[in-house]
């Protein structure tokens, strides 16, 4: 069986006992920041879980891609030195959301692996957490396993939970005997192989079945959930390697091919030398990974989710020079896993070229970093002297690594040729730097959420009493309404309250509402609440959880209490404001991908009522004639006064219908998708306008660069756009009354202002160069001989670093053989520049030279052995300075 059709069959038997069919969600969780990637199937499903959501099913199944490859699941390391191990999998799941419980679980479980799949069911074989009678007895009753094949193990092997706190349970695992002749540590010590429990490859686990049935509180005490659920997960690589006969996964028809292009792109053969199969495992897993992660909007940088797409890159790039690749390479592999998945991931042949893009220049970028961190090694090892069995220094390991993103390993490959050896010492100093990181780190990190445990215990319970909030925003701004609960969170606590008062700031939730709650970019609503004996201002509209509106009120006069009947006005100019760049949103993104092409995809975004922020994929800046273009497509639409047409319908048909959807976010099976025309189409829940013509105008504020292959735009829209418009236009008219000329006039003039000034500066620069090399001449002269050296150390005011270089270069030169430090004062700041010639560096560093120089000005600096720069703060004591590099030689040189 293909693993194509074991990915169908799996579905298709859990949509034939009643599950609905889920699409996998995106590899960037869209509603849990703290998670780093989707790790498992019940990911979008947390909500549902806790309580917090209601959907129209009570049993789902999906096919869900995941990534392990940093924080709590982090399976990086082992990829490629193992059968088994990956950072990209995909987890065949079924999931009951308080409907059936361990019984079914397990009898779905044993049927579709026995009979829809035919295993052998004298291979298989279950485990339990060691309190579970309930699972014991199951799999004997439902499979007619004896008590030999039913291992009972402890809570680290056999018991989920969510986090500390919160839905868990015990969870019964099923295993397949790969057979006895694979190698088992404890059988050749002499022991006998632990069977499921053991490390070995003998037993290999390919079905995980969770029982939530407790929830443990703060103490750590459990009591019984009212609805007990199931979560199940099941690797495809795993059972597809079964299926197929194959100890690993990565000679399956998931990964084998992969595996046989990269063995013909290195003319390697696979299974010749271990370790050109360990790095073609790993380039085989990678390239999934990358092309995924980069599918789903992720992109490389040096900050978290990014930095580890470019620590999987950067990995399957080096483990390419291992095999000899020099060229860029990994960029090629997309195309190969596009080839293989598109069936089933349809989104990464339509994000192709972009990936590639994408790729290729992380590679190209990758090779100058190889590059620059090979000289940082020549640096260190000429400073050095030769290694002779000497440990690495591990904090000029993480320096390189740190600064530069130069892998710890391959440097201490190179350095390892050189004489060197990594030892103790190198470890410990590298895990000292490194905890130091973690700690600059730890302070810095801020995620949301400071109310503390117990709002999130309130709001639990609240979403699980409360009925789904109708909001009525899309079409009113204004409605009548009842107050469901009021919660005051002030002073990073939280509590419920009955009623609030005049200067009391709570969160009311109300059964409905017209004012829309920050979600998909577009800022909350404000607005006010009037109560029979009551007034408060909205100051902001957010949700709890996934799907509680709160709103943040600030009670003016007299109160409100729960169960009071309210009406709710929400600020009109100000929705108008949102309204305008919404949409304008919408128009800028579909210009985008017109103009720059269809690489172009939403990386985030702002709509606030007076301005709007897109983030965007594209790898390189924006023109300016590029930009007019845009300008000119979106408000060709707004003069047109295109209908904005939202409609609801089915994912899958949105989707067919060619609505974009935005990476990050989580979608159920009816979506909401707003139709500009046939300009634009997407997935939006936001509030936009009825024409585009009440957009008056947009204009482009600003575009930069965000990270690495992300591009900013700010625009703004309606009366924003107008007053923009009039600012630059009053600008160019000042501008133009200090020149003295027309308004259309000024680009020319000013050209030409520029174009003398550059002449001035041109000729400044040659003046001082002519100067400088005059004094180099007198300097010659005057060098004097210490210990055979000659050395000059002089004075060259109103120079900067560029001006000393040069004057440093025209000594060096003229003679032959010596050392030159020469300082200079600019703008009440020190410059040094020290250099020694070639064939004194044994003897003289010039780093360390200026060093001393610097550090009697009050700075410092460094370089290497023939050529260093500092900086001082004391020009009082440059002169002073400059006499110590005499005694500097004096002393080196003895």
């Amino acid at each position: 069986m293909k693993g194509h059709e074991l990915r169908e069959a799996f579905l298709r038997y859990f949509e034939r006992n009643g599950h609905a069919r889920v699409r996998s969600s995106p590899l960037v969780p869209g509603e849990d920041p703290t998670l780093l990637f989707t790790s498992a199937g019940m990911v979008q499903f947390k909500a549902l879980f806790l309580g917090e959501e209601r959907r129209d099913y009570a049993r789902a199944t999906t096919c869900q891609k995941c990534v392990r490859a940093g924080g709590k699941h982090n399976d990086l390391e082992n990829v490629g030195r193992t059968a088994r191990h990956h950072t990209f999998f995909e987890m065949l799941g079924n999931f009951s959301f308080g409907d059936y419980f361990k019984p079914e679980a397990i009898a779905f479980c044993w049927e579709f692996l026995t009979r829809d799949l035919g295993l052998d069911r004298r291979r298989l074989c279950a485990t339990v957490y060691r309190d579970d009678d309930d699972a014991f007895g199951l799999w004997q009753k439902v499979a007619g396993l004896g008590e030999d094949r039913v291992l009972r193990l402890g809570e680290e092997d056999n018991f989920w939970a969510m986090g500390d706190t919160g839905p868990c349970g015990p969870c019964s695992e099923v295993h397949f005997h790969q057979g006895d002749h694979l190698p088992c540590a404890e059988a050749a010590a002499g022991r006998t192989c632990l069977g499921p429990a053991c490390e070995c490859d003998r037993w290999l686990e390919i079905w995980n079945l969770v029982f939530m049935q407790w929830n443990r509180d703060g103490t750590g005490a459990l009591t019984p959930l009212p609805r007990p659920s199931i979560d199940t997960g099941m690797g495809l690589e795993r059972v597809t390697a079964v299926m197929q006969g194959r100890t690993s996964t990565f000679e399956t028809d998931l990964l084998g091919p992969l595996i046989g292009r990269i063995s013909d792109l290195a003319r390697k053969r696979y299974h010749a030398l271990p370790d050109d199969d360990v790095s073609m495992r790993v380039i085989a897993d990678h390239a999934r990974a990358t092309t995924f992660l980069l599918a789903d909007g992720v992109t490389p940088s040096n900050e978290w989710r990014g930095y580890v797409l470019r620590r999987i890159m950067r990995r399957a790039m080096r483990h390419g020079r291992r095999l000899g690749l020099r060229d860029p390479f990994l960029w090629t592999t997309v195309g190969w896993v596009v080839e293989l998945m598109r069936d089933a991931y349809p989104e990464i042949a339509a994000a192709q070229a972009r990936i590639e893009e994408a790729v290729r220049g992380e590679e190209e970028r990758f090779a100058e970093t190889l590059d620059s961190g090979m000289r940082r090694i020549d640096e260190y090892a000429e400073a050095e002297g030769p290694g002779g069995g000497r440990p690495i220094d591990g904090r000029f390991l993480f320096t390189l690594y740190d600064t530069y993103g130069f892998p710890r390993d391959l440097a201490e490959e190179v350095l390892r040729d050189r004489g060197w050896q990594p030892a103790s010492e190198t470890d410990a100093a590298w895990e000292q730097e490194m905890e130091a990181q973690r700690e600059r780190a730890r302070a810095g990190a801020a995620f949301g959420g400071d109310e503390g445990a117990e709002a999130v215990a309130i709001y639990r319970q609240l979403s699980a009493e409360i009925p789904p909030i109708e909001f009525v925003g899309y079409t009113t701004l204004a409605s009548p309404a009842r107050v469901v609960a009021l919660v005051d969170v002030a002073g990073g606590g939280a509590r419920r309250r009955r009623e609030a008062a005049a200067g009391d700031e709570v969160e009311v939730i109300l059964d409905r509402t017209p004012a829309y709650a920050e979600s998909g970019g577009q800022m909350g609503d404000t607005g006010t609440v009037v109560g029979r004996s009551g007034r408060g201002d909205i100051v902001d509209t957010y949700y709890r959880g996934s799907k509680l509106i709160v709103h943040r009120v600030r009670v003016a006069q007299g109160g409100f209490h729960e169960g009071e009947d309210v009406a709710v006005t929400i600020a009109s100019p100000r929705r108008q404001g949102l309204r305008q760049h919404h949409t304008g949103t919408h128009l800028l993104h579909a210009a985008l991908r017109k103009v720059l092409g269809t690489h172009v995809l939403q990386a985030g975004s702002l709509v606030a009522p007076d301005h709007l922020r897109f983030d965007f994929s594209h790898p390189a800046q924006v023109k300016d004639g590029e930009i007019e273009r845009i300008e000119e497509l979106v408000n060709e639409q707004v003069q047109a006064n295109v209908a904005v047409t939202p409609v609801e319908m089915d994912l899958d048909a949105a989707l067919r219908l060619g609505a974009l959807a935005l990476f990050g976010e989580k979608y159920g099976q009816r979506v909401r998708v707003v139709r500009i025309g046939d300009f634009s189409t997407e997935l939006c829940g936001g509030t936009h306008l009825d024409q585009t013509g009440q957009l008056g105008l947009l204009k482009v504020a600003t575009e930069g660069a965000v990270a690495s292959g992300v591009r900013r735009i700010e625009a703004v829209a309606g009366s924003a756009a107008l007053e923009t418009v009039a600012r630059r236009d009053a600008a160019l008219r000042e501008a133009a009354e200090l020149l003295k000329i027309a308004p259309l006039e000024v680009p020319r003039r000013l050209q030409k202002l520029l174009d003398e000034q550059r002449a001035l500066e041109r000729g400044l620069r040659e003046l001082e160069a002519r100067l400088a090399r005059s004094r180099a001449d007198d300097l010659v002269a005057a060098a004097r001989q210490v210990n055979g050296v000659a050395v000059v150390a002089a004075r060259v005011d109103g120079l900067d670093a560029d001006g000393l270089r040069a004057v440093v270069d025209r000594l060096r030169d003229r003679l032959g053989s010596g050392v030159v430090c020469v300082g200079s004062v600019a703008d009440g700041k020190v410059s040094l520049v020290a250099a020694v010639t070639k064939d004194l560096t044994r003897r003289f560093h010039a780093g360390t030279l200026v060093q001393e120089v610097a550090r009697a000005v009050g700075g410092g600096g460094g370089g290497r052995p023939d050529l260093a720069q500092a900086g001082g703060k004391d020009p009082a004591k440059l002169d002073a300075a400059l006499e110590l590099v005499y005694d500097l030689v004096a002393r080196a040189g003895t």
